[in-house]
């Protein structure tokens, strides 16, 4: 039986008032199953950083049910909230957000450090190894090139053993051949370690890593892709999607 790391049910989002009203998200159904590799794309002004947002307990539905691991999001006060995404939720930005002055592996153990907690130092040599970094722990950021700072920042990620791993835009300041490492190291995650990864770009190639991909307009999914997904046919799909007419969405402003 499929078990599912994160359910949205009717998730909507809506910001500002009158004129300025915006629904960012319009009644979003959907879940990320155990051990798979999720890509949300779409145009600007989807929604897929709202959702993720909204997925990962950085910002709050107006209406809906966010549930990871089990526990409903909603349920939860803030400090038990900022419990669970130290814990149970790994984050990795586009911007890499490590501390300049700290060597990879005192970057890697900080959200533990935060949580006044100190990791063995195995698990930091563990989580760097998983990246390819161990021979770079006494690195800092300036020493490293953005491709390892990148790795840098996934390996701080995965150091709590997360239930699910959100990835906004994580190749976005990389060049190609980093963006390729830091890929195939999201897709190893999920292959040799059974993580679950959701990851919101708008590349193809980058979504072509992923098991499954979810396109949003107008903050709905409008579409799903699963098996075969090469960039070319990314591509096509959202090239195919531009050519739908827009429906039309309420309250939703352009």
């Amino acid at each position: 039986m499929t078990t599912h790391t994160v359910t949205l049910t009717g998730l909507r989002a809506v910001y500002g008032t009158g004129t300025r009203r915006v629904t960012a998200l319009d009644g979003v159904t959907t879940s990320f199953a155990s051990g798979t590799f999720t890509a949300v794309m779409g145009p600007s002004g989807s929604g897929k950083s709202t959702l993720l947002h909204c997925a990962a307990g950085l910002d709050s539905p107006t209406e809906g049910i966010v549930t990871i691991d089990g526990t409903r999001l909603s349920d939860l006060g803030e400090d038990a909230l900022t419990r669970l995404r130290r814990d149970r939720i790994g984050f990795v930005f586009q911007a890499f957000n490590l501390v300049s002055s700290l060597t990879a592996a005192q970057n890697v153990e900080l959200p533990m450090r935060l949580a006044g907690r100190r990791p063995p130092a195995r698990d930091v040599t563990a989580a760097l190894d998983a990246v390819g970094l161990a021979d770079r722990a006494g690195h800092r950021p300036s020493e490293l090139s953005g491709g390892e700072q990148q790795r840098v920042a996934v390996a701080r990620a995965l150091i709590t053993r997360p239930a699910v791993v959100f990835a906004d835009e994580p190749t976005g300041a990389l060049d190609s051949a980093a963006s390729r490492q830091v890929l195939r190291l999201l897709r190893a995650l999920v292959d040799d370690h059974g993580q679950t990864v959701v990851m919101v770009t708008h590349d193809p190639a980058a979504a072509a890593y992923a098991d499954r991909i979810l396109l949003l307009a107008d903050g709905r999914v409008v579409d799903e892709l699963t098996g075969g997904i090469t960039a070319a046919v990314v591509a096509a799909r959202i090239a195919e999607r531009e050519t739908v007419p827009a429906q039309p969405a309420g309250e939703r402003s352009c």
